[in-house]
């Protein structure tokens, strides 16, 4: 849906986790196993991670690409449920542009002994920057959010293996 400089789009991804949903829901609890299995790309270099994980906390990364450009991650968490449920909403920016405001949902559930489905919702409004002459397209920026978000997973599924 398209409102002037704003558009709307939601995805989903599920993952098999080779890990216990307490194990799994670790992943993302803990700071130091969190910065190693976020990253979205391989040769992009964290200058800075901060993860408070609790409901009203903060979590913020900031990555600077091979070419210079900063991006910052900005969430804070609204719903945890131990080794079930996570909701946060984050602002991303790029060069102190934000580009886009989400609400995520990742859901931990047990299908088999051992194995973990996580179930990952973002809900995300683009911003399109104002007086840009550029087209804006939703497909791309999506689909660039898709594929970062999955590299992390990969990552996430070789740091629980």
């Amino acid at each position: 849906m398209k409102e002037g400089n704003v558009t709307h789009s939601t995805f989903t991804i599920e993952r098999i986790l080779p890990a216990s949903k307490e194990r799994s829901f670790a992943a993302w609890a803990n700071a130091d196993s969190k910065r190693r299995w976020f990253a979205c790309h391989d040769d992009w270099k964290t200058v800075e991670f901060n993860l408070d994980f609790k409901v009203g906390g903060k979590e913020s990364n900031l990555v600077v690409t091979p070419s210079g450009g900063r991006h910052v991650f900005d969430a804070t968490f609204y719903d945890i449920v131990p080794n079930e449920r996570i909701v946060y909403a984050f602002g991303m920016y790029v060069n102190d542009i934000r580009i886009s405001v989400s609400l995520v949902t990742v859901l931990f559930e047990s299908p088999l002994e051992g194995r973990t489905k996580m179930t990952f919702t973002e809900q995300i409004v683009l911003f399109k920057e104002p007086g840009s002459k550029t087209e804006f397209s939703t497909e791309e920026e999506v689909r660039g959010r898709v594929e970062g978000t999955n590299a992390g997973f990969d990552r996430l599924v070789k740091d629980l293996s």
